[in-house]
């Protein structure tokens, strides 16, 4: 399953509701979420630990428009667009996180 966060993790609980509420699958950042992709961010021990259940994948034109694209936390793959939509067509179904 594809789990598609837009949420910061510092303003909502989406993040923390997906890690304690999904058993695995790849992990989709997107839109604010992207902030949870940083190093030094307040949840990186929290996304490091789920990298054994989930692979966590960041869309990397909203991390860049949030000027923090040299600042990808190690473990995370980035993405285009067209990485976004192999994600969608690889994954069984799609959770978006409201």
């Amino acid at each position: 399953m594809l789990h598609i966060i837009n949420k910061s993790p510092l303003s909502g609980g989406t993040l923390d509701s997906c890690l304690a509420t999904a058993t695995g699958g790849d992990i989709l950042l997107i839109e604010d979420a992207v902030y949870a992709a940083t190093r030094g961010c307040a949840v990186e021990a929290k996304l490091n630990q789920a990298m054994g259940r989930f692979k966590v994948h960041v869309l990397m034109p909203d991390l860049e428009a949030r000027g923090l694209g040299d600042r990808l936390a190690e473990g995370i793959t980035p993405v285009d667009f067209g990485g976004f939509v192999d994600l969608v067509e690889a994954n069984k179904s799609c959770q978006s996180w409201l």
